[in-house]
């Protein structure tokens, strides 16, 4: 059957494509475009994706969502839409009283408009998913998703009973134990890389999506540009090299379309976003530090922090939320850039659930303690999270196939564009998609 890619900048899509071409999408969480566009003059050592650069396209930056964090960041990724339609707001569930034990937006039925992998089922393609955020659940055929508790080892039945039914125990036979989900670093990404490989070459699926986790963590860690995040990235590299060769293996006509959510920035600074909260009495602790009560609470975001009421429609409470806000914006100790209201973020595409949004300058974030003095040392070297107009925000995007029909440079890419256009090359449709492809 001949196959048909059609992969080409939004200047010149005029056709789309009639029949399904594979995909394999990897995302390197955290991954600067330029950090691969520049890597020569950083003496990093990256032939993959160079050659990914040299032979197929690539964006300057992907301009991304509100907020610039992983989870709506990979669903808007996987879907077209924006964190205002597909509804995964946050990395973490909105949990005001501590109760879920730092729960994150694990399941797929928390996604609210058709996915890649959807479309995919509606046109009867085979899907492989290897660890992608917001996967738990998701309509794929071998689902490896991604989830984690304490890093126990009850978590590794969790994953068994989630996974596909007996896929992950056929897989350890051949393959000895699959990372668990908690582990973020180098090592546990070349494990999961090993299962997708298996899986690609086992099921030579038309849709496999897999997910790299230890750029982000280690950016976090020491910091965007340190000596310890650039290795990452040339291991990362290594593995991407890896899941192509599978995938060419598997089918030679392959499009390879690798991502990244979000940009970094350099953070050295806490600041004590709860304390205001409770001296307004907006916030109660008891005396063993647990919420008694709350009518508005932060909801954290790295870069950023949402603001959630209780009763977003008590026009009482908005007011005096608002004239808190407005007090710490002016105090320069609050490091706050700007202050959205609901209408500005529905405007930038931003969840509904929050009612504020409080935008940190650059090197600022929200530290957890509200016992905290405020401000305190950072506890990251690198962050996200903060508006994706901010440039360091922009994330990446480097395509390769046999049918691209324009190398090279596609300048600034909108991430929501990404979705259909891999929609496209698979012969699938996203309508609830909120922009056009792009290659």
């Amino acid at each position: 059957m001949k196959r048909l890619l059609g992969l080409a900048a939004a200047a010149l899509l005029s056709a789309a494509p009639t029949v399904a071409s594979p995909v394999l999408m990897i995302s390197v969480d955290g991954l600067r475009p330029a950090d691969i566009i520049e890597a020569d003059a950083h003496g990093l050592k990256v032939p993959n994706l160079k050659r990914m650069m040299a032979q197929g396209a690539y964006a300057d930056g992907v301009v991304g969502v509100l907020p610039t964090l992983t989870y709506p960041s990979h669903v808007t990724l996987i879907t077209g839409a924006a964190p205002g339609r597909h509804d995964v707001a946050n990395n973490l569930t909105f949990d005001p009283t501590d109760i879920n034990q730092i729960g994150w937006d694990w399941y797929s039925e928390d996604i609210h408009v058709p996915t890649l992998w959807s479309a995919a089922r509606a046109k009867g393609l085979t899907t492989v998913n290897v660890h992608w955020p917001v996967s738990v659940g998701a309509p794929i055929d071998y689902n490896l998703p991604q989830i984690w508790r304490t890093g126990h080892e009850d978590d590794r039945k969790l994953m068994r009973a989630l996974a596909t039914p007996g896929l992950l125990q056929q897989l350890e036979q051949q393959l000895g134990p699959y990372a668990q989900g908690i582990d973020e670093s180098a090592e546990a990404d070349e494990n999961r890389v090993r299962f997708a490989t298996a899986l690609i070459a086992r099921h030579k699926p038309a849709l496999t999506t897999v997910y790299l986790a230890s750029v982000d963590h280690n950016e976090h860690a020491f910091g965007p540009g340190s000596r310890e995040a650039m290795a990452t990235i040339a291991r990362n590299d290594a593995m991407i090299g890896t899941l192509v060769a599978a995938a060419r293996a598997a089918e030679p006509d392959v499009t390879v379309v690798v991502v990244s959510d979000h940009g970094f920035a350099p953070v050295r600074t806490d600041v004590n976003l709860l304390a205001p909260f409770v001296a307004a009495g907006l916030i109660t602790f008891d005396a063993t530090g647990k919420v008694t009560g709350w009518d508005a609470e932060p909801w954290f975001m790295g870069g950023s922090a949402g603001v959630v009421l209780a009763r977003p429609q008590d026009p009482a409470l908005v007011s005096k939320v608002a004239g808190l806000l407005a007090q710490l914006k002016a105090d320069p100790d609050m490091g706050i850039a700007e202050i959205l209201d609901a209408r500005a973020i529905a405007t930038m595409g931003g969840g509904a659930k929050s009612s504020f949004l409080i935008a940190f300058k650059p090197g600022f974030e929200a530290g957890h303690d509200p016992r905290a003095d405020k401000q305190t040392p950072s506890s990251y070297k690198g962050m996200h999270g903060y508006l994706p107009s901010d440039p360091a925000m922009r994330s990446s995007l480097f395509v390769e196939g046999p049918g691209l029909k324009r190398r090279g440079r596609l300048g600034q890419v909108d991430m929501r564009s990404i979705a259909p256009s891999v929609a496209r090359i698979l012969g699938a449709a996203l309508p609830t998609a909120e922009a056009k492809p792009v290659f």
